[in-house]
């Protein structure tokens, strides 16, 4: 096998795409994964000539003169990733628009199911609702650990996908790559950039539920000799919800860039985006009637047989509101020293306030009213939580990587050196005067009941947390000889948190301000052996830390997880895996069997109800995925995953009493395929598996412990009318089947999926 050239793999990824950068079976999935381990080493004759051929090209993005195929990346958007994927010694799956849209995927949440075991699936608790992209992946909570080309975007907000060119899912912690995180991962977003090229695409669809959704991407040339380029990406939305009455989703957003110098060593880009969101959100579903539930109350046996309501039923108020605007602006700058060394410094400010209302409920049997008896007729439910948010966030960052390579003691590096600091603000106001709302029909609620004393006004009360933060790292891959990588990284994350809140005591407003100052420290190693230019095996350990209040909510009580007295949380994971590409790089098959342990878990002891720090949890398991081209006509993503997970020490914290993490499937899969025939229809469709969800435990009584798994299968045909238009039918749910996709923690409520709907969308092109 030749070797590498080393002054091909930064300079070639320069142009090398739009966004600036090229359960039920574990015995068998574990078998599958260990097959998929060695095939890369038996495969190793059959591609000794491709690995001739391509040993020149490490890094490239695809062979010189064929089409890039529609599903598969070779590499992730971040500069932290040098290498292609299939030397990337971790589970990194990349969604491409192609794909999503596709799909018709419209927000992350959505585009998400293309990986599996990845959602929302958490509803709330307490008769509040989470908002926006509350997603979990392989067993904790990942909502802290999104990021836009590579900066931390906080805000408990829905986002929408019309500006993005791919989004990369690294699973598992990397302290290293992005700093303080959630223990099983972190989701970047890899925004559209301007290139050199004239073309205009329009979308308009229409569909079930009153669906009305329009997009335009517009990209000109402004100087093609001095590399200037400018693009546009603009949205407008305005539906309703096929799962839910009254549930609307409307906004708009325009994401204006500019690009100088794409033909040159130095470019510099510069984007803008402003959304704004006006919807009517949703407070879930009662979960009486479901299995599972009994009567909570034995004076009420009646309540064990009853009928589960309507699903979409709307047990909320037509003057409840979420009100989002978000603006962010980013300056990218991207220099080439040379064949060796290439800096690139990214700047951001982003501003993020949601003002939100809404009419929840609490199912217990206090809240469910039954002055009727046995008759179901007469049967309410109060809606006395009305959640009230009023929150802002900021971020300045700015973060510069250096990326050089050179050689020592026959060794060649590849060494990733960086700077990134960052100031992140939240802020969140008490109001008073929700109003009341009468209590609803069970089985015909009426959201334009009347609602009384409605009067927003901020009380005073209020808290804010600042997070100022300064981090270095280095991240070195080692080429030992032609088939050998060895990754080592190190980085050290100081920060200093400050929360101050003030509190209403009758008619005084008492403060409180509470400090953090502290340095994480994390690490990574890995091992990665190649069989062939289009293949590797590979071993990975990695940490992550995440202090207490995630940096950005303190408590000063002893009785609090936020209090600053405990340590950071540690998470700890190790990797196997194999990857191998092929059909002339168009198909990536990978393999990984992972363990992830989380130590240092803040818990809330049962009888004295004080926190202490001994929670110790650990999720292991096997993932599996195949993304690419079958043939040049037959595309295909699909993936699977089975996770086995535990509490090692502190207290179960599921309702049914099982060892295991809440909101977590046990087995998922996800699959996408599409056929296109030669007089230009494609027809596709696809199959998504979810097991079974167990909720956390607060001491209800009666409700189900857990959600039940559930199949759902998708499809779509399209048609190129001509070069100028192509239409595309997607059909969602075609067994109309009924499922939970989430479901709170004291399993009052639960979020219905979708019944059968559909949409209609054409794309113009000039």
């Amino acid at each position: 096998m030749k070797p590498s050239k080393p002054s091909k793999s930064i300079i070639s990824r320069k142009h090398s795409s739009p966004s600036r950068h090229a359960g039920a079976f574990p015995s068998a999935a574990a078998g599958a994964a260990i097959a998929m381990l060695v095939l890369p080493l038996a495969g190793h004759a059959a591609d000794d000539a491709a690995a001739t051929r391509d040993a020149d090209y490490p890094h490239k993005v695809h062979i010189k003169g064929e089409k890039e195929s529609d599903f598969k990346a070779e590499h992730a958007g971040s500069p932290k990733y040098t290498e292609a994927l299939v030397d990337t010694p971790q589970t990194l799956i990349v969604i491409k628009k192609e794909l999503f849209e596709q799909q018709g995927a419209t927000t992350l949440t959505e585009a998400l199911r293309n990986t599996p075991g990845v959602g929302t699936f958490f509803l709330g608790e307490n008769g509040n609702t989470n908002t926006g992209d509350a997603i979990y992946m392989r067993g904790f909570d990942s909502s802290g650990s999104l990021f836009v080309d590579g900066i931390r975007d906080i805000g408990s907000i829905s986002r929408d996908i019309f500006n993005i060119e791919q989004i990369d899912v690294l699973k598992g912690p990397a302290g290293t790559d992005t700093g303080r995180g959630a223990p099983t991962g972190s989701i970047n977003l890899n925004t559209k950039q301007p290139l050199l090229k004239r073309f205009a695409n329009a979308s308009v669809v229409g569909g079930s539920a009153d669906r009305l959704r329009g997009t335009a991407d517009l990209n000109t040339v402004v100087d093609r000799r001095r590399g200037i380029a400018v693009r546009l990406n603009a949205l407008d939305q305005d539906n309703g919800n096929p799962a839910r009455d009254e549930v609307k989703e409307k906004r708009w957003a325009v994401a204006p860039s500019i690009a100088f110098g794409l033909n040159s060593a130095t470019q510099f880009y510069l984007d803008y985006l402003h959304v704004k969101q006006d919807n009517l959100p949703d407070g879930g579903v009662p979960t009486v009637g479901l299995p599972g539930y009994t009567s909570p109350d034995a004076k009420r046996p009646f309540l064990t047989t009853a009928a589960p309501v309507d699903p979409k039923n709307f047990y909320g108020s037509l003057a409840d509101f979420d009100r989002v605007k978000a603006d962010m602006v980013t300056g990218i700058l991207d220099h080439e020293f040379g064949p060796r060394m290439r800096l690139r410094n990214t700047s951001r400010y982003g501003k993020t306030k949601q003002f939100y209302m809404l009419s929840a409920f609490m199912g217990s049997s206090a809240n469910l009213i039954t002055p009727n008896g046995a008759d179901p007729a007469g049967w309410q439910l109060a809606r006395t939580n009305r959640t009230i948010k009023d929150q802002e966030n900021t971020i300045l960052a700015n973060q510069t990587v250096l990326t050089s390579e050179f050689d020592t003691a026959g060794l060649h590096h590849i060494l990733v050196s960086g700077l990134d600091l960052s100031n992140e603000k939240q802020t969140n106001w008490t109001y008073g005067g929700g109003g009341t709302l009468q209590p609803a029909n069970l089985y015909h609620p009426d959201p334009s009941s009347p609602l009384s004393g409605l009067r927003l006004v901020r009380t005073g009360a209020r808290n804010q947390g600042e997070t100022s933060t300064a981090a270095g790292y280095l991240l070195d891959t080692i080429k030992i000889g032609e088939r050998w990588l060895l990754g080592a990284s190190a980085r050290v994350d100081h920060f200093d948190t400050s929360f101050d809140s003030v509190a209403v005591s009758g008619t005084a407003l008492v403060p409180t301000h509470i400090e953090l100052t502290d340095s994480l420290v994390s690490g990574k190693l890995s091992l990665l052996y190649k069989p062939t230019a289009n293949s590797s095996v590979y071993a990975l350990w990695a940490n992550s830390r995440q202090p207490p209040g995630s940096n950005l909510v303190l408590s000063g009580s002893a009785n609090s997880a936020s209090n600053p007295i405990f340590d950071p949380q540690v998470s700890t994971t190790t990797e196997l895996g194999a990857k191998w590409d092929l059909m002339q790089h168009k198909l990536g098959l990978n393999a990984a069997l992972f363990r992830t342990v989380v130590k240092n878990e803040v818990e809330q002891d049962p009888v004295d109800l004080l926190y202490y720090q001994t929670g110790r949890k650990r999720v292991q398991g096997v993932e599996l995925s195949a993304i690419g081209e079958l043939t040049r006509d037959w595309s295909i993503s699909a993936g699977y995953t089975w996770m086995d997970t535990s509490i090692e020490s502190g207290k179960l914290i599921t309702a049914g009493g099982a060892n295991s993490l809440t909101y977590t499937p046990k087995s998922a899969f996800s699959s996408w395929t599409t056929y296109t025939f030669p007089f230009g229809l494609k027809v596709g469709g696809g199959l998504r598996y979810s097991g079974r969800l167990l909720r956390g435990t607060d001491g209800a009584v009666g409700t189900p412990a857990f959600a039940d798994d559930y199949w759902v299968a998708d499809a779509m045909a399209a048609y190129k009318v001509n070069r100028w238009l192509d239409v595309q039918l997607n059909v969602y749910n075609l067994g109309d089947k009924r499922y939970v996709t989430a479901i709170n923690k004291s399993g009052y409520r639960y979020t219905p999926g979708a019944p059968r709907w559909g949409s209609l969308t054409a794309n113009f092109h000039f």
